[in-house]
């Protein structure tokens, strides 16, 4: 669907909102947790580094946004335990959830199907969607208590069209482009609405391993792409479910 690159948001889209940031400590997470805070929002960093985390609370502080909050966690070996532990800290603490990107993931191999390790494909599998799966199941009903809740889910143009060589990574965006529509159809009536977003092409660490010979000077930086991931994220797309969204203009 047709992006909003060009979207302006105010100053206070964000003024009271309770929103999680999976993978916030670097590139796109980090980018989008800057700017929801700039926005208004109390951030909740959700990463596996808690160093890392602490180098964007202490930039989210600068700025004077709201305080953010770290919650450690390592997606890669969490359980349904962890993520109902992640709600329970988080309904002590702010009552509610007004917003969740999840952002967090990670690439795999670039090999064909016949060649892919198959620990190596369960583990994108886990961080990619059953990661999501499971966080979204256990934030559920804090973000049924918000008047209009947001999950954007992170997408991917191999999500929607598979190729060759993009393996477990590819699967793992198709099965989350389910997991979305899925949730959108159940909440129909409900104050969440649920969405994906691809990213496209960005200057990220991710990209640079996908792309080696890539100069990523011709990129659009995580900074760039942010209007996208505020209109979803605030009230201008309220009533707007179920919907792929692109962060970036198609390519010719």
């Amino acid at each position: 669907m047709t992006c909003h690159i060009d979207y302006r948001a105010l100053a206070g889209l964000l003024d009271g909102n309770i929103v999680l940031v999976s993978g916030a400590s670097k590139g796109i997470g980090r980018a989008a947790a800057m700017s929801y805070a700039r926005h208004g929002a109390t951030v909740i960093l959700l990463g596996r580094s808690v160093s890392r985390l602490e180098v964007v609370y202490d930039a989210i502080e600068a700025i004077g946004a709201p305080q953010p909050a770290i919650f450690p966690l390592n997606l890669e070996s969490a359980t349904s335990q962890d993520y109902l532990a992640v709600a329970a800290k988080l309904e002590k603490e702010f009552g509610q959830l007004d917003g969740l990107l999840h952002n967090a993931g990670i690439l795999g191999d670039r090999v064909t199907v016949e060649d892919y390790d198959p620990e190596l494909w369960a583990k994108v599998m886990q961080v990619n969607f059953t990661a999501t799966l499971g966080l979204t199941q256990a934030l559920l009903p804090l973000l049924g208590r918000s008047q209009d809740a947001s999950v954007v889910f992170t997408s991917s143009s191999v999500g929607r069209r598979g190729r060759a060589n993009w393996g477990a990574y590819s699967a793992s965006k198709f099965a989350t482009e389910g997991l979305m529509q899925i949730l959108a159809d159940e909440h129909q009536n409900a104050s969440i609405r649920f969405n994906s977003l691809n990213p496209g092409a960005t200057r990220t660490a991710m990209r640079q391993s996908a792309y080696p010979a890539e100069d990523p000077q011709v990129l659009r930086t995580p900074e760039e792409i942010m209007p996208t991931y505020l209109w979803l994220m605030g009230s201008p797309s309220r009533g707007i479910s179920g919907q792929a969204f692109d962060a970036q203009p198609p390519k010719n």
